[in-house]
């Protein structure tokens, strides 16, 4: 128990662990504020007894309850608030921080988990943290911390019956920490079960063109049902585990405090015990488990909690790739690939490559798929690292370049656009968020996506939906170009940025790629022959090799791939249905 708490606490930050430990040394005053309920209770008894000037006792009585009343409630509103703000802000930035780390960890990383799992830790993970975890250390901490103070103060009156407490005490946690150790398949099985009712989530909400294409909804909504009933199940089966010790821990505390009522007697009878703290110490025994047992039923989701630290900390332990280089602004943009390498699960994907891409000229890749385009672009703007061999910008390698300086060279256009659920203008200036209104207008007229702006609604200021769900194909692909031409790196990499948009569109995106690309180093992958004829070079791959390179021209005399490549487009752009 006290592991997950210290576990918790330092995961959660330096500036929230001491909002933690300052919250939990107001919940000691909290509690002394409380324990003064005994001297209330305590004065009034004697009232009683003595029979004398009981107005005086009554009084007494009132003024320490009104002391024990007002310092508690300020004990507890401040104890709380602290708790409850460094709870939040723990799950706020450590979702930043997961944020920032996943930016820097090879692209491998995300083939191998699935969205959902990601996706899972940021929200799931994160909520229990905030809120889940917030409650649980509160009652937690506070029920150790108030039953500690009350133990005190009964210890004034009468250390033996404290210690009579302090075994029942200790056969709580006795119970606890078996409960704790009951709960941990449990409680694995809990967040996998999370897991994988998010990662179906996505996975329905990714794939709903194609279940309403083939009518998958009974097929697809049942694997849905069965995720959630696993939920549902889950979360009952870690109720029964925990009820059989949960009633057990409140046994012990029941018994607990008869035996401190039965002590309390004997000790009065056999004369050792004035009937004043007799009567008193039985009136605790009522009242002093009472947050002790909230605590033991709370205690409960301290495995969840220490299974949610571990899965975030697990994300954050992860090996990035070396970022730390140096702040570089390179000479030039010559590319150079010598002899690269590059596997993935044991799969060779890039097998020996050479490549010298020269400043402001064009390099087209072709090539059939699975030949490894994609991943030598990748592995260009290092996506991934090299396993073998060395990628040079401006004669250095980008090993040698911080990410973000690195990244500053290279501007992208990908075949699958992706836009954020933010205004038109905000995913412009995506790159350059200090970017001003004229300068956002002017990189969308440049990319030809002015005017449907202009009709959209709100003009600049229309929210689209996430992925530019509101937006055509053809519209989403000129706004990353536009997003890029406001970036204005000198390396530009499109890849297949031309293969998915309806010919209406194509003339205008043409143009928005012709101003896009001037007087750029580019790298495209393409398979439109249009499209890369002009190329100053033309690299075709073939099972993560380069089997030709060459101009238009030049492989055009060649009888081999591209040759091949070309001669099947002629075909298919003369091809005709007969009548």
């Amino acid at each position: 128990m006290f592991k997950t708490l210290r576990k918790f606490m330092k995961f959660s930050g330096a500036k929230n662990e001491k909002m933690f430990k300052l919250s939990m040394l107001i919940s000691f005053f909290y509690a002394m504020a409380m324990a003064l309920r005994i001297p209330a209770i305590m004065c009034i008894i004697m009232g009683l007894l003595r029979g004398e000037e009981i107005t005086k006792y009554i009084l007494g009585s009132i003024g320490i309850m009104a002391l024990s009343l007002v310092v508690s409630m300020i004990c507890r509103m401040l104890s709380t608030m602290l708790q409850t703000k460094a709870g939040y802000l723990c799950a706020a930035e450590k979702r930043i921080d997961i944020a920032q780390h996943l930016r820097y960890l090879p692209m491998g990383y995300f083939n191998a988990n699935s969205l959902g799992t990601i996706a899972s830790v940021a929200t799931n993970t994160m909520e229990n943290l905030g809120d889940v975890a917030t409650r649980v250390v509160l009652i937690v901490s506070g029920g150790i911390i108030e039953t500690t103070a009350i133990v005190i103060m009964i210890a004034i009156f009468d250390y033996r019956i404290a210690l009579v407490s302090l075994v029942g005490i200790g056969l709580f946690f006795i119970a606890n920490s078996f409960m704790q150790k009951a709960g941990t398949k449990i409680s694995e099985e809990k967040i996998a079960a999370d897991e994988n009712l998010v990662s179906i989530v996505v996975e329905y909400l990714q794939g709903i063109s194609e279940v309403k294409s083939y009518n998958l909804y009974g097929k697809a909504s049942k694997k849905l049902e069965a995720a959630n009933v696993g939920v549902g199940n889950v979360n009952t089966a870690m109720e029964v585990k925990y009820v059989p010790y949960q009633v057990l821990q409140s046994a012990i505390l029941k018994l607990t405090g008869v035996a401190i009522v039965a002590t309390s007697v004997l000790f009065w009878i056999q004369g050792s015990m004035p009937l004043l703290n007799a009567i008193g110490m039985t009136i605790c025994a009522f009242m002093l488990y009472t947050s002790l047992e909230a605590m033991g039923a709370f205690s409960a989701l301290l495995r969840v909690v220490d299974m949610c630290v571990g899965k975030a900390q697990d994300i954050l332990d992860l090996d990035t790739m070396d970022i730390d280089g140096n702040e570089i602004v390179p000479e030039s943009h010559d590319i150079e690939v010598k002899n690269i390498e590059f596997a993935y699960e044991n799969r060779k994907i890039i097998d020996g490559v050479s490549l010298k891409i020269p400043e402001k000229t064009v390099t087209a890749i072709v090539g059939a798929s699975g030949g490894g385009k994609t991943t030598l672009c990748n592995l260009i703007a290092r996506f991934w690292d090299v396993d073998n061999g060395e990628i040079t910008l401006g004669g250095r390698d980008v090993k040698e370049y911080s990410m973000n300086s690195l990244m500053s060279n290279f501007s992208f256009v990908f075949q699958n656009v992706y836009l954020f659920s933010d205004t038109v203008e905000n995913n412009i200036k995506f790159g350059r968020p200090e970017a001003s209104r004229e300068e956002v207008v002017a990189a969308a007229k440049k990319a030809c996506c002015h005017d449907f702006i202009m009709e959209l609604p709100e003009g600049y200021n229309t929210v689209i939906g996430e992925g530019g769900a509101s937006l055509s194909g053809g519209e989403k692909q000129r706004l990353s170009i536009a997003r890029a031409i406001m970036k204005d790196a000198p390396v530009i990499i499109l890849d297949e940025a031309t293969a998915n948009v309806d010919p209406e569109n194509e003339r205008e995106l043409m143009a928005a790629i012709a101003e896009l690309t001037n007087n750029k180093t580019i790298i495209m992958i393409a398979h439109r022959l249009k499209t890369v004829r002009n190329a100053d070079q033309i690299i075709v791959m073939s099972e993560g090799r380069i089997a030709e390179q060459g101009t238009h021209a030049e492989l055009m005399k060649l009888d081999g791939i591209y040759r091949t490549f070309v001669n099947s487009r002629k075909k298919a752009i003369g091809w005709k249905l007969s009548s």
